[in-house]
């Protein structure tokens, strides 16, 4: 019976729980891999080793085949994509605990997996403004001007609300 993958489950655990315990996460991605954008200025040896820490980061997705987010690399907003074949590892800086990913079969064939990405990929700054919210500029037409704009939400870890 063929399984996913699963280094995608295994990031997610990682992650929540370096951030759990107040560490600062930091991933390793193969720069090369089909698929990867990264600042290529900032790779060495064909690796390049980035902070995903939610204050380090906006826009952070772990999604189905990827991680997504965008960071300042020497003070200009970039996208990141890091497929999950690109992963090599993700652990704290402050006491070097996580996990070194072993190889996987489901990633044998990257460009099976990722068939667009043997295009030149050329990463472009993201605009300062880049996911931020439009809430409350400029009036709308049920505008009252009673002044209960909705405030902005709350920074930090993420939680779920429990809806009945």
């Amino acid at each position: 019976m063929n399984m996913t993958p699963k280094r995608p489950y295994l990031v997610r655990a990682l992650y929540e729980w370096l951030l759990d315990n107040q560490m600062t996460p930091h991933i390793v991605i193969d720069a090369n891999w089909p698929g990867a954008e990264v600042p290529q200025e900032f790779v060495q040896d064909g690796q390049i080793v980035l902070n995903v820490h939610p204050e380090a980061t906006t826009a952070f997705e772990m999604g189905d085949f990827d991680v997504r987010f965008q960071a300042r690399f020497g003070g200009v907003p970039r996208k990141v994509v890091a497929p999950y074949g690109s992963l090599l590892a993700i652990y704290a800086r402050e006491n070097g605990a996580g996990s070194i990913f072993e190889p996987e079969q489901a990633y044998d064939d990257p460009e099976a997996q990722y068939p667009e990405s043997g295009r030149d990929v050329e990463l472009a700054p993201v605009p300062d403004d880049a996911g931020e919210s439009k809430l409350g500029q400029g009036k709308s037409e049920s505008d009252d001007g009673d002044g209960d704009e909705p405030t902005p939400p709350p920074r930090g870890k993420p939680t779920l609300k429990v809806i009945k």
